[in-house]
């Protein structure tokens, strides 16, 4: 039998590639925030079609950020951490992004304890401000962290999983583009798009609040 050429399905497949393609091909400077966010530096993260923007506020030493990743799946998840003790995910204090039961997205934070375990708790940093979006085929995080003074840089590590049951995000898969998500962020070193250059002085917009003086503390 003949297949039979639908001009409704034709134009909605079209229709969905280009939404698909346009999501997956901005980079960051092209990237705007809903509630007027903006951020001082923005990198195109080398795996995973991820972004990272941030802002550093030396004062008070806090770090904002938004990390933007299309999950594995529709009803995958996203996750962006900072690892103190190594550079891979095992250790790594995580934020991770994901769609409730009734459909609206929330931000968890999880101490990477191994691969075989991922177990929502505190993680060594205060997480001042959070929150998720999810649209365009992407995911969203949001959020602002409290550092230890005079920080100067970090192990970033980000992923992106398929799916998440009963409120807990499964493993992710170990393709090259998964293994490869790390690196180092320097903090006082302005960036766009890769490229560095030295960092403007404190913002004056920088929020008040206190870092922290040490020692755990959780979202």
């Amino acid at each position: 039998m003949a297949a039979v050429s639908s001009p409704t399905l034709i134009l909605s497949l079209s229709l969905m590639t280009i939404l698909i393609s346009q999501a997956h091909s901005l980079n960051c400077t092209s990237q705007k925030f809903t509630s007027n966010k903006l951020y001082e530096n923005c990198t195109d993260l080398p795996s995973l079609a991820s972004y990272l923007h941030w802002t550093y506020h030396p004062a008070n030493s806090t770090l904002s950020i938004a990390f933007l990743a299309p999950p594995a799946h529709s009803d995958g998840w996203i996750a962006w951490a900072i690892n103190p003790t190594g550079t891979g995910m095992v250790g790594a204090q995580s934020l991770i992004a994901f769609k409730d039961s009734n459909g609206s997205m929330s931000v968890k934070t999880y101490n990477i304890s191994s691969y075989s375990s991922i177990v929502q708790s505190k993680i060594l940093y205060d997480v001042l401000d959070s929150s998720a979006e999810n649209s365009g085929g992407l995911m969203r995080i949001f959020a602002m962290l409290a550092l230890p003074k005079n920080m100067t840089e970090l192990n970033q590590v980000w992923q992106v999983g398929s799916s998440v049951t009963k409120g807990m995000p499964n493993k992710h898969e170990f393709q090259l583009a998964n293994l490869m998500a790390k690196g180092k962020l320097e903090l006082t070193k302005a960036q766009v798009n890769g490229t560095t250059a030295p960092a403007p002085g404190p913002s004056v917009t920088a929020p008040t609040s206190p870092a922290p003086s040490g020692g755990d503390s959780g979202a």
